[in-house]
């Protein structure tokens, strides 16, 4: 079985540096190939690691749209980078790659297990367990809920899926990659039903490891503020971040509804 990784990673800060180049030389035990869409406003630093590393990196051109609105469009470009760049992969991880540092890491065994089951279906769609739901910020989870519960109305199937990782056979990606218009964050959403529509197979798996990552990068600020409860509290008492929020489930829920009356 060959099984590549198809990412998505955005790092102006660089943040993420010091785990990126702990964790990847691991995950590149994992898989037959990495391919990482990288933005433009990414670190030098992050750029210039990532095109001496052993992975296949493609830089997004200066203008590409960057941001929640175009989750899609850039999910869907790591989609297809991987399969340009791996004729041979015949499974597919999508994940974006802060989630996947922090899954390989803390969770290895279950990372390794979810990547051999990855057969078992054309698209898996990797949720999160209560707990790894849980850790996230309310504004996150409140708002998550309300989509899942209008997936599970429109189709029938009670899963989580906002974590924005899937398994992929290549005949699922191929789809993606050619029937996929949503360049919004409703392709979450919009995949699973191109894929159920073009009668693939289609399955669910809980982890433990796509809990809250976001603090991996925030180590700093979660000392200083005394603990990470402290970081979601002031996270939560931030208005923008549950606007942000109803934003995009309210923009998942409209692209369902779009792909629904098509």
């Amino acid at each position: 079985m060959t099984v590549v990784l198809a990412a998505t990673h955005h790092d102006p800060d660089g943040r993420l540096y010091p785990q990126m180049v702990r964790v990847v030389p691991t995950l590149q035990q994992y898989f037959d190939g990495i391919a990482i869409l990288l933005t433009p406003t990414s670190a030098t630093e992050t750029q210039a690691w990532l095109a001496r590393s052993e992975v296949a990196l493609h830089v997004a051109p200066p203008d590409a749209p960057i941001g929640h609105r175009h989750l899609g469009r850039w999910r869907r470009g790591a989609v297809q980078t991987a399969l340009t760049t791996f004729a041979n992969a015949e499974w597919l991880l999508f994940c974006d790659l802060d989630r996947v540092l922090h899954w390989a890491e803390y969770w290895p065994d279950e990372f390794a297990t979810t990547l051999a089951a990855l057969p078992e279906a054309d698209l898996t769609v990797l949720g999160r367990t209560a707990r790894a739901f849980y850790s996230h910020p309310r504004a996150q989870v409140l708002p998550e809920t309300i989509v899942n519960e209008v997936f599970a109305r429109m189709t029938g199937l009670a899963w989580d899926v906002m974590a924005a990782a899937r398994g992929l056979s290549r005949r699922a990606a191929d789809l993606i990659v050619t029937a996929s218009r949503d360049d919004s964050i409703g392709a979450d959403c919009t995949w699973l039903l191109l894929a159920q529509r073009a009668g693939l197979q289609l399955a669910y798996r809980e982890t433990e490891g796509l809990e809250f990552e976001t603090l991996d990068r925030y180590q700093d600020e979660v000392a200083a503020l005394g603990g990470p409860q402290a970081w979601l509290d002031r996270f939560d008492a931030n208005l923008n971040n549950w606007l942000l929020r109803l934003e995009l489930a309210y923009t998942v829920v409209e692209s369902c509804r779009q792909q629904m009356n098509e």
